[in-house]
Parts: C-alpha cells; sequence; structure tokens
C-alpha cells in the first residue's frame, strides 16, 4: 500500500540536512562524509523513524545510516529526527531491491532489519526477502559483520532461519518472544508496539560464519 503524500514532503525532502539527496555526497564514502572515524550502522526500511532515532539518540559513538524507499514516509522520519535532536543520523532515499552499491565493502558495521515485508502470500515472492540468500550474499560481500533482525511474521523468521542455516551464519541470541525475554534494550518501532499485542516478536542476530575464519 503507497503512502498518501503529504504537501510539505517535498520541501523537507529538499531542505532537511539529515536527507543525503546528492549521490556524490555519500556514494561508497559514508565514514568520509561523517567526518570521524565511528562505526557506522544501517537499518534497511527505518519507516517512520522511532527506532533508529532513538537509538541514534542512546549511541552517540555511533554514526548512522537509515534507509527508506517510500519518499513521505523518509520526510517524516526525517522531519522527527530533527525536532527529536536525534544523534548523528542521516538518511538516504533508495530502495534495496536496487542494490546497495553506495555502500563499500566493511562500510557498515552492524545492519538492523526490523518488520520487514515478509512476502509470504505466494512462494515466488520468498526471493525478495531481505532475509533470502540472494541478500544474504550481498551483505556478505559487503563485509557486513553483524545483522539484528525482528520480525512478527513466523512464516519470515522461520525462512530466515532457513536461510541463515544454509549460507552458514551464525546465528544467536535467538528469541520467540521478544518481549517476553531478558534481552536487553530493545527499541520498538512503531509497527512493533501497535503490533506487538496480537502475537509475539520473533529476533535474532546473525553473523557471517567467514568472518570469523583466520
Amino acid at each position: 500500500m503507497r503512502t498518501r503524500k503529504k504537501k510539505w514532503s517535498a520541501g523537507e525532502l529538499e531542505n532537511n540536512p539529515r536527507i543525503l539527496r546528492d549521490e556524490k555526497e555519500y556514494d561508497g564514502r559514508l565514514a568520509e562524509f561523517f567526518g570521524n572515524s565511528k562505526l557506522v550502522h544501517l537499518e534497511i526500511g527505518c519507516g517512520k523513524g522511532r527506532f533508529i532515532i532513538e537509538t541514534s539518540r542512546r549511541h552517540p559513538e555511533i554514526n548512522f545510516v537509515a534507509v527508506e524507499r517510500d519518499e513521505t514516509i523518509l520526510a517524516t522520519a526525517a522531519r522527527r529526527a530533527e525536532e527529536n535532536a536525534a544523534g548523528s543520523l542521516v538518511f538516504i532515499l533508495a530502495d534495496v531491491n536496487d542494490g546497495l552499491d553506495f555502500i563499500k565493502p566493511s562500510e557498515i558495521s552492524r545492519l538492523y532489519i526490523n518488520f520487514c515485508d515478509p512476502w509470504s502470500r505466494k512462494k515466488k515472492w520468498a526471493k525478495r526477502r531481505l532475509t533470502h540468500d540472494t541478500f544474504l550474499e550481498l551483505y556478505e560481500k559487503l563485509k557486513i559483520p553483524e545483522i539484528f533482525f525482528k520480525t512478527d511474521n513466523r512464516i519470515l523468521f522461520e525462512s530466515s532461519l532457513e536461510s541463515f542455516s544454509r549460507k552458514g551464519w551464525l546465528v544467536k541470541n535467538i528469541s520467540l518472544d521478544l518481549h517476553a525475554s531478558n534481552l536487553p534494550e530493545n527499541i520498538m518501532t512503531e509497527y512493533e508496539e501497535k503490533f506487538s499485542a496480537h502475537g509475539p516478536i520473533y529476533r535474532l542476530e546473525a553473523e557471517p560464519r567467514k568472518l570469523h575464519i583466520i
């Protein structure tokens, strides 16, 4: 479902300093753009930004990049970031299905995938999942050392476990009911807060084994 466009979103996209509009600003040089040696964490599909804004506020020692493909949603997230004094956080309008060519290998130290589209209605759609084998190969190519993944969709979670296993990733800190677990510092997304009452939230962390082989 497409988001209804807001009259102010075009101006926000053009003028918000947290939105990287010119590819020359960030293409393959995110670390250089931030102008420091801090680690860079990336969220794909940031939605309206609640998770990544609060995470950036709690962790000033990290640079954050949030990617969103919907212009209006991205504009909303960026406006909220400015209003809520987010930390070192910038936004990029992009669709991960087109690749992550603006990231160079070893540039991202953690990837967040929160409540992505499960693509569960048809089997042929499975390859669109952000934890499908082809995406895991992309993350490996970019040498992303860890993924933090959350979903409320059991089909997606189980298929993700299968994909991580099939590609030889190390999976840890698995939770089949995140809100009833003892895992620390769970920052909820807007979606998570709204729908967690309807069922459990599944979570895991994953690392490509080949990055740990010396």
